[in-house]
C-alpha cells in the first residue's frame, strides 16, 4: 500500500453477491469491483462470516465454500488483511474435510501452526491439536 492511499476492505455482503448471484444489480457491482485489479483486503472475520452466510443461509457444500474462498483470496487484488494469504489458504484447506471444526476455529488454528511454537487456550476439548499445543484456561 502506498503513503496516503486508502486501505480497501472488501465487506461480505459484497463477496456473498459476488458469489451467490442472487442480485442482478448487486452482483454486477461486486463482480466490478472484485474482478477489478484494484488492491482489495479482506478481514479474516469476513471470511468466517461469509463462510458462515454460505453455510447456513445458502446451503452451500462446506467443501465447495472453501474452494470457492480459496479462489477468493488467491486472486492477484485480493489480500488478507491480519495475516498471509498462505495462513488463509492453510485455514480452508484445513476446515474443508472436517464437518465439525468452524471456518473461524480453522483461522485460529492455521494462525497458531505458522507460529510455532504455539499455544490455543480454549474450553473446546476438541479444538484441532494437530501441530499446536491447546490448553483449557
Amino acid at each position: 500500500m502506498t503513503e496516503g492511499a486508502a486501505l480497501e476492505l472488501i465487506d461480505a455482503n459484497a463477496v456473498v453477491r459476488y458469489l451467490v448471484r442472487d442480485d442482478a444489480d448487486h452482483t454486477a457491482r461486486a463482480s466490478r469491483l472484485i474482478d477489478s485489479d484494484r488492491p482489495l483486503r479482506i478481514a479474516a472475520s469476513t471470511i468466517a462470516e461469509i463462510s458462515f452466510t454460505l453455510l447456513r443461509v445458502y446451503k452451500f457444500p462446506r467443501t465447495r465454500i472453501c474452494d470457492v474462498l480459496i479462489d477468493l483470496v488467491e486472486r492477484s487484488n485480493i489480500h488478507v488483511h491480519e495475516f498471509d494469504t498462505d495462513v488463509a489458504v492453510e485455514a480452508l484447506q484445513l476446515c474443508r474435510p472436517s464437518g465439525r471444526v468452524s471456518f473461524a476455529d480453522a483461522m485460529l488454528w492455521a494462525v497458531a501452526r505458522t507460529s510455532s511454537p504455539a499455544r490455543v487456550w480454549t474450553f473446546d476439548e476438541r479444538f484441532p491439536a494437530d501441530g499446536i499445543d491447546v490448553q483449557a484456561p
